[in-house]
């Protein structure tokens, strides 16, 4: 700690990330022990916490993360969507197919930013808001394929490729985000031809690098 930071916020921020890393919620213990403070310290932080419904407490008395953490993380999509623009419009633009971020919402791909190329006669109209379950398409696999490899990409190739999705019938190919703390979501393009140009799946690759850099 320095003398410009508050130990206080810090502890509670600490709270926060613990009780959203643990599936079960944590007791009042369990939380003394990993941030290495008294019972009593815990039980303020977790009193201030509820009064802005950031953490709620069960019958059995674990605390988890609570719904005041939605309202907040509905603010993080306009900034998203302003980080990952120029990265998603350049690719867009680049392979004349529109681009999208997409990001994890329960068991759902949830599209939070769309780009479509402005030369092409057609194209692929995908939506901002658009949602479907994780393994319909190559966004949610590609997420998928992260949870299953995680911090890296798969050797072979990096990326994901769907020659006709349920969504839309059109092709497409996803990259997952890597390297983001609390942030899981890909980045990739929907394309009206059945075939996929073989440079397409290393370019959302790129972009979904590119995206990444700018979210740190």
């Amino acid at each position: 700690m320095t003398a410009e930071t508050s130990q206080t916020l810090d502890r509670g921020v600490r709270v926060l990330k613990l009780l959203a890393d643990s599936e079960r919620g944590l007791t009042v213990t369990e939380l003394a022990a990993r941030l290495a403070v008294n019972r009593t310290v815990v039980y303020r932080l977790l009193a201030t916490l509820e009064q802005h419904g950031l953490v709620r407490r069960d019958i059995g008395g674990r605390a988890r993360v609570g719904l005041g953490v939605l309202r907040l993380a509905h603010r993080v999509h306009p900034l998203l969507r302003e980080a990952a623009l120029p990265a998603l419009r350049s690719l867009a633009e680049d392979l004349g197919a529109t681009a999208h971020l997409t990001l994890v919402d329960g068991a759902e791909a949830l599209a939070v930013a769309v780009v479509e190329p402005s030369w092409t006669d057609f194209h692929v109209a995908y939506r901002t808001g658009l949602r479907h379950p994780l393994e319909e398409s190559a966004a949610g696999r590609a997420i998928l394929e992260a949870r299953a490899f995680p911090g890296q990409r798969r050797p072979e190739q990096g990326f994901v490729i769907t020659r006709a999705e349920e969504q839309s019938g059109a092709s497409g190919a996803a990259a997952a985000l890597l390297g983001l703390s609390g942030i899981e979501g890909s980045v990739g393009v929907v394309m009206l031809n059945g075939l996929v140009p073989e440079r397409v799946g290393p370019r959302v690759v790129e972009a979904a690098t590119e995206v990444a850099d700018a979210l740190r």
